[in-house]
């Protein structure tokens, strides 16, 4: 007999009587063992709407789910990564021990356990929605929900991209300063040359590199409310002169620069895409210019969850490195470094987190609870998908291959003051 079979599980066989699901049956006990069975039987208790617990690991989990009502528990088979998530927004399934916690258990169980789940459901390919008019749409889903929202739970600079924390004390705001030094040391910026980005979030990083490297900056985004901030901003700044923000999709990047930079728009752009970006960047990158290129990524190419897609990224898709080169190989771009900063971008989503719980009230009154929910979701899984090792978060740095104007050591990026 196979594993599934002898189905040894956790499971407590208890006889109850639910109230507003109704009576809790011998089968709905069953059929949340064999579903958690299948996750690798995560540590974790479960519960149904009788309250008393179906499945308690030994020793007993610090982490536990409640299933309010059997129509709930049988969403939650039939299509668990699209309605777990619905239904934990509408509070259909409430967590104990800290939500972090509970989705770290179960992504430890998904990938340790039988693999059937991730073989039958999770690889389901997504569909390619980031054509023109398909990435403006699904930009404007998740980024122009409000510049007040974002602003509740954000650094000071409004950057929504990994932090990078030279000590883990480090603040949010002391570390995405850090971040955007990092990223011009990599680029080694000089004053006089031009950049050109590739989605340009609240516009913190063309501002930064204009006001503190001397370069031109055009950056192009598709978010009319943060092109709109982002104006604004270089404008009281005085930095007019200096920066550029293009409404406009990067495919239609013109001109020539000396260095290209795209911090968190990869995601997405989706691989079918990829070769488009290359040829954008080799029209782009003079003969001596560097580039780097800032992403969520994964060392196993899977498809986003069907959830994540609907309701928070739609077209989003964090690549392999493998992925990427199909960016750089078609035209002999050289990949000069490599960085992973997983474990940043994980204390970077735990200090968001922890901001937008400070400010739960607030974005209840803005949008509604189910909002507040579905929001909380994505952040802690976030967290726990990159503390798994699920998600990273890959910097790569390249140029021409016949370009050897290139640094000899990585000592420029940690030169103090003027010795870079």
């Amino acid at each position: 007999m196979s594993r599934t079979d002898t189905f040894h599980s956790p499971c407590r066989a208890m006889n109850g009587r639910g109230h507003a699901g109704g009576r809790v049956h011998d089968i709905d006990r069953w059929l949340l063992c064999s579903f958690l069975h299948i996750l690798g039987d995560p540590p974790v208790r479960a519960s149904l709407w009788d309250g008393k617990e179906v499945v308690s690991p030994e020793p007993a989990a610090a982490v536990g789910m409640t299933i309010n009502d059997r129509a709930t528990l049988w969403r939650l088979i039939t299509n668990p990564l699209l309605n777990f998530g619905d239904d934990y927004s509408a509070g259909r399934i409430e967590i104990e021990g800290g939500l972090v916690a509970f989705m770290e258990a179960i992504y430890h169980g998904m990938n340790n356990g039988p693999g059937r789940f991730r073989r039958t459901v999770y690889q389901r390919m997504q569909k390619d929605t980031n054509s023109l008019s398909g990435s403006r749409g699904n930009i404007h889903h998740h980024y122009d929900i409000g510049n007040d929202f974002y602003r509740l739970w954000l650094d000071r600079e409004m950057l929504y991209t990994c932090a990078y924390f030279p000590r883990p004390a480090a603040t949010l705001e002391e570390a995405q300063i850090a971040k955007m030094e990092l990223v011009c040391r990599k680029l080694r910026l000089q004053d006089g040359q031009t950049v050109v980005e590739a989605g340009c979030g609240w516009g913190a990083l063309a501002c930064y590199m204009a006001r503190q490297y001397g370069v031109t900056v055009r950056s192009f985004n598709i978010s009319q409310e943060q092109i709109d901030y982002a104006r604004h901003r270089a404008a009281a700044a005085g930095l007019g002169g200096q920066v550029e923000f293009v409404e406009d999709d990067y495919r239609n990047i013109a001109g020539r620069y000396d260095a290209f930079v795209s911090i968190g728009m990869l995601e997405h752009v989706g691989p079918e895409h990829y070769r488009t970006l290359g040829e954008v960047i080799n029209r782009s990158l003079k003969e001596e210019g560097l580039g780097l290129i800032h992403t969520i990524g994964q060392n196993v190419p899977q498809p986003m969850s069907p959830w994540l897609l609907r309701r928070i990224f739609p077209g989003s898709y964090p690549p392999t490195l493998r992925e990427m080169m199909d960016i750089f190989e078609p035209w002999r771009l050289s990949v000069l470094d490599v960085e992973n900063l997983r474990l940043h971008y994980a204390r970077t989503l735990e200090h968001w987190l922890e901001r937008f719980e400070e400010n739960k009230d607030r974005i209840s009154g803005m949008f509604d609870d189910n909002f507040v929910r579905t929001w909380r979701l994505y952040l802690a899984g976030a967290i726990a998908n990159f503390t798994v090792g699920n998600l990273q978060l890959f910097q790569v740095v390249f140029a021409r291959h016949h370009n050897n104007q290139i640094p000899w050591t990585r000592s420029h990026l940690f030169a103090g003051p003027g010795e870079a």
